[in-house]
């Protein structure tokens, strides 16, 4: 994996802590050029001094282009890393939804149409999505980020399933708590259901890498995910039912 690495450019979205940073760090330890983005200016700019890599503060939505201005003309590895851990119901404000629908879903396909046609062309790139544990199953409390991690998967299956005989490699990242600002502002929702298993964000890095040696498409940090998965797949009504206990014990402590 280091050869693969060695002097790629790589640009990571919402790398001013959390996953993001973690990812940073790696590429960077592996030898990689990175680009680091975040909403968060000074975080960004905090990142990119300690890893020798370029801070590039702003909207993930838009970076793609002054991205590859700053790695010389070319993003070989892109983290669409940055998200919103948006919280609440079916009767969340249509703005939370929005904003939802447009930062886990929509960036993604915007960073895909500015950088597919250059990898087509060069017959190889590398998209790596953070998507969650809930984009495969689900979270409660949690409807607006469930239910855009869900299309952010798909749409990563979608671009590995499309173009992988053409050079591209996409990975989706899926972990279900990891010890970040996000985990902590998910309340006691996450408090019953992620907080008991968290992880580091370097353990969700260490993931990844391991996942790109052997060109996985899943990476699944917690590896019982992978169980969840298959229940819900082989007994939907079975999951669902336990899925409610789990809602009905959190809603006996709010």
């Amino acid at each position: 994996m280091v050869g693969a690495v060695q002097d790629a450019g790589v640009v990571v979205t919402g790398a001013g802590g959390g996953i993001g940073a973690a990812l940073a760090r790696r590429f960077a330890a592996e030898g990689a050029r990175v680009v680091v983005n975040d909403l968060d200016g000074d975080r960004a700019v905090a990142v990119a001094e300690e890893i020798g890599g370029i801070a590039l503060p702003g909207d993930a939505s838009g970076i793609v282009g002054a991205a590859r201005d700053a790695l010389g003309g070319t993003v070989d590895i892109y983290c669409a890393n940055a998200g919103l851990g948006s919280g609440g119901s079916e009767a969340a404000d249509a703005d939370v939804w929005a904003a939802a629908w447009d930062v886990n879903v929509m960036a993604h396909v915007r960073a895909a149409q500015e950088l597919v046609p250059d990898w087509l062309e060069r017959g190889a790139g590398r998209f790596v999505s953070t998507v969650s544990a809930a984009g495969l199953l689900t979270m409660i409390g949690a409807a607006p980020y469930s239910v855009t991690k869900h299309g952010a998967y798909a749409f990563a299956e979608w671009l590995s399933l499309t173009y992988r005989h053409r050079g591209l490699k996409v990975h989706a990242i899926c972990p279900q708590g990891v010890r970040t600002d996000m985990l902590a502002a998910t309340g006691s929702a996450g408090d019953l259901v992620l907080q008991p298993t968290a992880i580091e964000p370097a353990a969700v890095a260490d993931a990844l890498f391991e996942g790109m040696a052997e060109d996985r498409f899943l990476i699944l940090p917690h590896p019982e995910v992978a169980e969840f998965y298959r229940a819900r797949a082989a007994a939907p009504d079975r999951w669902l039912t336990n899925m409610n206990h789990i809602q009905q014990k959190w809603e006996a402590t709010l």
